[in-house]
C-alpha cells in the first residue's frame, strides 16, 4: 500500500528521512518564480543482519516527482540510488518534491527500510562540483564570482517575493478586518431593530388590552 508523508522545509536545506517499500515522501518548498531549484540525494539500505545502513543496491531506483502550486506536473523521472535533479519554477508558491523507491517484492531489497539523504538548494548550483570541474585557478575564481553574483540576485528576488507575500497578507488582513467590522455593525443594527420591534409590539399589545 502506498503512503505519503509531507515535510515543510526552509530554503536550502539538507536532511535525511526513512522510507519503506514504495512509500512516497514529499517536501514542500515555498519559492519565488523563475528560480532554479537543485536537489542532490543518496539512498542507503538497512541491513537486518548487521543492523546498519549501507549503500543501496545498484538496481534500486527513485522516482522524483515535482508539482507546481497548481498541482501541475513539472518533473517526473526515474533516477538511480544516487542522483541530482533540477528544475526552474514558473510561478511563485509552494512546490511539492516527492521521492519514491521503485522496489517491488520481486527484487532482493524489497521490504527493506531505506534512508534518504536529501540536499535541496534554491536559487543556486552545487558549487563544490563546479569547482572540482574547473581546469585552473582562473576558472575557479570565475565560478566563485558567478556563484556570488547568483546568490546576490537570488537574495534580491527572495526579498522581493517576501515583500509581495507580506503585502498580500496585509491586504487580506485589512479586508478581513473590514468584513468583521461590517458584520458587527450589521448584527448591532439587527439587534436594535428587533428590540424596537419588540417594544412596539408590547406597546401595541398593552394599548389593545387597554392596560395603558
Amino acid at each position: 500500500k502506498q503512503t505519503q508523508t509531507v515535510f515543510f522545509i526552509a530554503l536550502s536545506s539538507a536532511l535525511y528521512f526513512h522510507s519503506g517499500e514504495r512509500e512516497e515522501k514529499c517536501i514542500i518548498e515555498d519559492i519565488p518564480s523563475d528560480t532554479l531549484i537543485t536537489g542532490n540525494y543518496k539512498v542507503q539500505q538497512w541491513d537486518r543482519h548487521q543492523e546498519m545502513f549501507f549503500e543501496s543496491a545498484p538496481g534500486l531506483g527513485m522516482y522524483v516527482t515535482i508539482r507546481t502550486p497548481m498541482k501541475e506536473l513539472l518533473l517526473s523521472k526515474l533516477y538511480g540510488p544516487q542522483g541530482t535533479f533540477s528544475f526552474t519554477s514558473h510561478s511563485a508558491g509552494e512546490h511539492t518534491i516527492c521521492l519514491q523507491s521503485n522496489s517491488t517484492r520481486l527484487v532482493s531489497f524489497a521490504g527493506s527500510k531505506l534512508r534518504i539523504h536529501l540536499d535541496v538548494r534554491v536559487g543556486e548550483h552545487f558549487l563544490d562540483e563546479a569547482i572540482a570541474q574547473a581546469k585552473d585557478k582562473v576558472n575557479e575564481i570565475n565560478i566563485r564570482l558567478g556563484h556570488q553574483i547568483e546568490q546576490i540576485l537570488h537574495i534580491a528576488k527572495e526579498q522581493s517575493y517576501h515583500r509581495e507575500r507580506e503585502e498580500h497578507f496585509r491586504m487580506t488582513s485589512e479586508e478581513t478586518n473590514i468584513n468583521i467590522l461590517w458584520w458587527a455593525l450589521t448584527q448591532t443594527l439587527i439587534l436594535i431593530s428587533v428590540g424596537v420591534w419588540q417594544i412596539k409590539s408590547l406597546k401595541d399589545f398593552f394599548i389593545a388590552k387597554k392596560l395603558v
